[in-house]
Order: C-alpha cells, then structure tokens, then sequence
C-alpha cells in the first residue's frame, strides 16, 4: 500500500497559506439563496487569475503521483456530484467563471481539501467511510464552501503574490516524501506539528463560512442536511475510540461546540427532507474501495468485506458488493465469474434504473467482452454506449480501446485525434492515441503523441527527446516538422523557467 502523502501535502500547503491571518468576510447574506461577496480588501489578495495558475501547477504534480486515483468512471462521478451542487449557486464559480475540478486521492485517511482555482481532492478513505450521498455532499459542499470565499486568496495577502515557487516546493516535498521522508520535509517549510497548529488557528472563521455555504449547497441541492452532522458525529466518535488516530478529517477542519451548535440550529430550521441515494454512489464506493489497495491481500480483503456486504445489505448494498466482487474476479482473470456476477447485479439493480442502461454497470460489461475476447459484442455496446452517454469519460476511454482491439486503427486515430483537442490534460489519451499510431507503422506521429504526453507528466526533457526522434523519422512530412519545431520551443521555453523559479534568490 503506497504512503498517504496526500495528508502532508494538505497540511503544508494549508500551512503557509495560515503565515497571513485571514480577513473577515464581508457580512454572510441574510438571504439562504445566495453566497456572501467578498469586499475589494480580500480580491486585491491573489487575482482569479494567478490563482487558477496556482491550483493548475500544483495539479500537474498531483497526476503525475501514483497515488492519483485516474479512473475514469471515479472521475465521472465525483464531477458529475460536484457540478451537480455547483450548480446549485453559480456565483462560486467567482469572477472568473472557473469550472470546478473533482478528483480522488489513493489515501486511506478520512480527509478532503480544496485547492486554489477550483480544484477539490477526496481522499478513497473519506468515500469509503461516507454512508450515504448526503455526508459526501456535506464535506464536498463545505469544501466549494472554502473555494467560492477564496480562503486560500485571502490569507495569502498581496504582499504573497510570489508563493507559486515555495508552493512548487511544499508539493515536490510531499512527493518526495514517498521515498525518503526525510529529505522530503526538509523540502517543506517547517514541522508537521507546527503546521497542523497554524492550520487550527487559521481556521476557526473560515471553517464557520464554509460550514454555512455547504449547508446552503446541500439544502438547494435537495440532499438532507442532517447528513452534515451525522458525518462529523460518526468521526469524532471514532477519535474518541481511538485517541491516537484521530481522523484526518478532523485534524484539518477541527470541529467545535459552536460549530456544531451552529450547524444544528441551521438543520432545525430546515423541513427535513429525505434524500434516496443513486445505485452509482453504492457502486463507485465498492470501486473505490478495490482502488485503494490493489495487492493480492488488499484484493482479497476487499472482498471479504463485500461478501458480508452483500448477504447482509438491501438489495441496492447487495448489487454494489457483487459489482465490486465482478470488479475483483476481472481483475484476477476470471471472467466467466465476472460475468456470471455481472449478471447477478443487473437483476439485482433492476428497480433502480428502471430498465434503462446504467454508465457503470454498461462499463463493466464492456470490459469483460474485451476480455473474454469477444470483440464484435463489445464494440456494439460500445458504439451504444457512446451515444448515451456522451460525456461519459470512462466509455470514450473503453470505446477507443475497442477500437483498437478490433483493428480499427484509423477509427481509433480519428475518434483519439478529436478526443485529446476536447480533453487537453488527459496524457492517457496521448498514450492511446501513440498506441494506435504506432500499429499504424507512423512513426513520426507515434513519438509526437508520446511528447504531448510526457509533457503533461512533467518530463520535459523526455518529451523534448520523443520531438527529436520524431523529427528524424523517415515518414515525418513537412507539416509534422512545422509543428514539431512550435511544440520544442514552447517546451524548451517551460523547462528554461522551472530552471528560473528553482534558482535561489
């Protein structure tokens, strides 16, 4: 099971960005229905702008770790939940009109953190522990809470605009961290307790904002409010059982009495309102639950748990464990067992999509088709698939790699070519599409997909060497050259100023 670094991450940054006090909010909005504006003293702290730039660097560094969970259907459907409850105040978009950024971490730790610009990790731990839609939407609302207030903005002050190279640092630290955990907070300013200090004292008024705008997200989002409270209920619970552990949750976002009291007087006031959780939300936390540790004892685990699961739970709980037990056999090699469970699950979780295809589920069966070597079935569902789910990230991913499987090489190239202009920082797409062009024997254009996706990895200079290489390919035209040449100096240009920034000054 890889280091959670994600925790030490989290506190670093959160550690210098607490060096400045934070500025009081201008006075909350009376009004449920909209999120307090900020005053001219907190938008003259970092711009929109720089701020986006900040979160960006720091989420290329993010990719590039192993612990980042890139899973397609994850993806999908922490987006598809997050802009789901954005959607419910617009306004947190800010000035900028960012579009937010939903991702998860490979952490068992209970924990989740917003970073500038829009972009919101949630630790698998967090997702595991969460029982029902309503405790994720609470931390996820609390954590939109902390990006429409600009918190990180704001403690920051104007006097901090040049925190992009120290912040390069504080992440290159946590990553580094993963092998030598000594020289990687030597790279981090200061000590983990005395950052896990100046977060407490940053804290208290922003927890309190953010507290206030997720409740107004949950509520408008129709998810009960309560779920809010039972979250944090069940974690302090278990700080107190285990003294020595407290959950990273609460470490991060310490809670208080008035807090709590804050949050149940709020709920109080509210009908209530029962919320029914999708199917997804019980069968992306089975998946999470086998991202988490992919070990033959992790695995094996795992699937005791999801057995237990699925005697003991209702029928939407018994579908989501042998989905995950699907997932499992898959992975060992079984596929007439996937697919005897796959089969198990669509009966089970019949009621709850209503005859109608599910994204997940439909996923699942098309990777066992391609397993099992059934190449013509699995390229019709997902040609089907295709088309209604069209934003589907994880089905474009799969429809591409049926493609492939099928010998459908100038398909694939053509459906890869339009996919990575919609989805820019998507290096698996780059990796398919150099897969594809290579069985196509175009060796110039196999070396050029493979730079665009070393370059978003963060390497630089191999993806400086894959622009040479396709350069002296014999097949190589005068276009590809023409683009060849841009691509290098943009490259050489970005390399010459991570080597600028790493100078001391």
């Amino acid at each position: 099971m890889p280091k959670p670094i994600f925790r030490w991450l989290t506190v670093a940054l959160l550690s210098i960005f607490c060096a400045t006090p934070l500025t009081p909010a201008s006075a909350i909005a009376q009004s449920q229905g909209n999120l307090p504006s900020l005053g001219d003293t907190e938008r003259d702290a970092l711009s929109p702008i720089s701020e986006y730039k900040l979160g960006s660097e720091i989420m290329e560094k993010i990719r590039i770790d192993p612990d980042y969970v890139d899973d397609a259907l994850v993806l999908d459907y922490l987006n598809n939940f997050g802009n789901r409850l954005v959607s419910m105040h617009p306004e947190a978009r800010g000035e900028a009109g960012n579009d937010f950024f939903f991702f998860a971490v490979r952490d068992p730790a209970i924990n989740a953190f917003a970073l500038p610009g829009g972009f919101i990790g949630v630790h698998t731990g967090l997702m595991v522990a969460a029982q029902s839609e309503s405790e994720l939407a609470s931390v996820i609302g609390h954590e939109i809470g902390h990006v429409a207030q600009r918190h990180i903005a704001r403690s920051m002050g104007q006097q901090r605009q040049d925190m992009l190279i120290p912040l390069a640092s504080i992440v290159l630290g946590a990553l580094a961290a993963r092998n030598n955990p000594d020289a990687g907070m030597a790279m981090m300013t200061g000590g983990q307790g005395y950052a896990i200090q100046r977060q407490l004292n940053f804290s208290r008024e922003a927890e309190r904002e953010a507290d206030r705008i997720g409740f107004q997200i949950m509520r408008d989002g129709g998810f009960d409010t309560s779920g809010m409270t039972v979250f944090f209920g069940r974690l302090q619970t278990a700080s107190r059982s285990y003294t020595d552990s407290t959950p990273s949750y609460l470490r991060t976002h310490p809670m208080t009495t008035e807090r709590i009291a804050d949050i149940e007087a709020r709920i109080r006031e509210q009908p209530y309102r029962q919320h029914v959780d999708s199917l997804d939300f019980h069968l992306i936390r089975a998946r999470v639950r086998i991202l988490q540790d992919q070990t033959a004892n992790g695995l094996y685990e795992v699937a005791g748990l999801l057995r237990q699961q699925a005697r003991s739970g209702n029928r939407t709980e018994a579908a989501a464990a042998q989905y995950g037990l699907a997932v499992i056999a898959l992975k060992q090699g079984d596929v007439a067992k996937a697919r005897a469970l796959l089969q198990q699950v669509q009966k089970l979780a019949r009621d709850q999509t209503s005859g109608k295809r599910n994204e997940i589920l439909t996923s699942l069966s098309i990777e066992i088709k391609l397993a099992g070597n059934q190449k013509n079935d699995a390229a019709k569902e997902a040609e089907a698939a295709l088309s209604q789910f069209p934003g589907s990230r994880g089905i474009a991913r799969q429809y591409a790699d049926v493609l492939y499987a099928a010998g459908r090489y100038e398909d694939a190239a053509q459906y890869l070519r339009s996919q990575v202009q919609i989805y820019r920082d998507e290096a698996q797409l780059q990796q398919q599409l150099a897969k594809t062009y290579a069985a196509q024997g175009k060796i110039a254009l196999m070396h050029m997909a493979l730079a665009e996706s070393y370059g978003m990895k963060g390497g630089l200079s191999s993806a400086l060497e894959q622009l040479a290489l396709a350069r002296s390919s014999p097949d190589a035209t005068f276009y590809d050259n023409s683009i060849i040449d841009a691509r290098e100096r943009e490259l050489q240009a970005k390399r010459r100023e991570q080597l600028k920034e790493k100078k001391p000054r």
